[in-house]
């Protein structure tokens, strides 16, 4: 019998020049996970840099698009067409600007709201109802333009180990979620 695939993308933008930006929070989670795993993001496939493995019985594909963020979607619907996977098979890992510096939300569905990652997904999917971690980066500062904003780096030492702590708890919160279900995921990490 075919083994089910579970699909897990970060969203980022590629290339050094973004590494480690407040939009590559789903890059830098990702991240965590190859490491965890011992799984390198190195197969090219589907319009984005790939790792699959194999992890209690079941087939766990992770993936970095690397089509920009505006065009994500692209990638994610070649995914769920290559690995015949079904929607709440496929999590999705983003930085939000409406959630404070750190935080984490977790959802069973929902809309994109701003982030054009995500809005980029929704015109590849044939409904909302995927689960998503959503990474607080922290709102955009009195007289900062947003682009500049999310594509700006951590600035203190205080960030950056909010981050890191936000980042392995995402990790952490995928681990859960493919283990004991989305609902205990939310339950488990909503709110960290």
């Amino acid at each position: 019998m075919e083994k089910e695939t579970w699909i897990i993308v970060g969203l980022g933008n590629p290339g050094a020049q973004y590494a480690h930006t407040r939009h590559n929070a789903g890059f830098d989670t990702t991240d965590i996970l190859a490491r965890r795993w011992n799984a390198p993001l190195n197969r090219k496939k589907c319009s984005g840099m790939l790792a699959e493995i194999n992890l209690d019985g079941k087939r766990v594909v992770l993936c970095q698009p690397q089509t920009f963020m505006n065009l994500s979607g692209q990638c994610v619907g070649e995914l769920l067409q290559w690995y015949k996977a079904p929607l709440d098979h496929l999590l999705v890992i983003y930085d939000d600007i409406d959630l404070p510096l750190g935080k984490l939300r977790v959802r069973k569905t929902g809309s994109a709201g701003t982030h054009n990652g995500m809005r980029s997904i929704m015109q590849h999917v044939p409904a909302q109802t995927f689960p998503r971690i959503r990474v607080g980066v922290g709102a955009k500062p009195e007289g900062w333009d947003l682009a500049n904003w999310v594509l700006s780096h951590y600035q203190t030492r205080e960030e950056l180990d909010a981050m890191q702590s936000a980042f392995t708890a995402a990790a952490d919160c995928v681990e859960d979620w493919l283990k004991s279900g989305i609902d205990h995921a939310m339950q488990s990490y909503n709110g960290k």
